[in-house]
């Protein structure tokens, strides 16, 4: 069993081995999240381009969602026997995800965003942390079908990036 280490921020690293279903529970934790921040933070938007912009990310969040349920129900059967613990799996995501990439509802809501311009800018700021998570856990994997399913991510990840740039320089 390979393992991948991935940096915590502090002084220690936690060595966690990673399996194709782990990979999509990060991910779904990822499009979840990124899914509450567009709906909420695009509740608050009054420019109709923004607002639009938000309801789209929002909508291929769902979808990325959507996908990542079928592949994890495909999956069921042959994990199903498996007894691996899923402690170090919970432990990344609490550590490393949960409420560090996109702002969570309650922490949204205490970003007191007063400007359509502000929320856009959180969204880029939340893109590019989820790119930049991809792009480590990337860089530390080796096997081939996590990598895959971090690579796809990472890709919908940049096109959602490049959408808010090209929006934020239109306004």
């Amino acid at each position: 069993m390979e393992k991948s280490e991935i940096s915590t921020g502090k002084t220690d690293a936690i060595k966690v081995s990673f399996q194709c279903v782990d990979a999509i529970e990060i991910s779904l934790c990822i499009e979840k999240e990124g899914l509450l921040f567009y709906e909420s933070a695009g509740k608050r938007i009054q420019d109709p381009l923004v607002r639009d912009m938000f309801s789209r990310l929002a909508d291929e969040e769902r979808e990325h969602i959507q996908t990542l349920q079928e592949k994890a129900r495909f999956l069921q059967p042959a994990i199903a026997s498996r007894n691996q613990p899923k402690e170090r799996l919970q432990h990344f995501i609490g550590e490393e995800l949960k409420g560090k990439i996109f702002p969570a509802g309650e922490d949204l809501s205490s970003q007191n965003i007063h400007s359509d311009k502000q929320a856009l800018e959180l969204g880029i700021e939340s893109e590019k942390r989820s790119i930049e998570m991809l792009q480590g856990l990337l860089e530390k994997e080796r096997k081939l079908d996590v990598k895959a399913i971090f690579s796809h991510l990472l890709v919908e990840e940049k096109k959602h990036l490049s959408l808010l740039q090209d929006l934020k320089k239109q306004l």
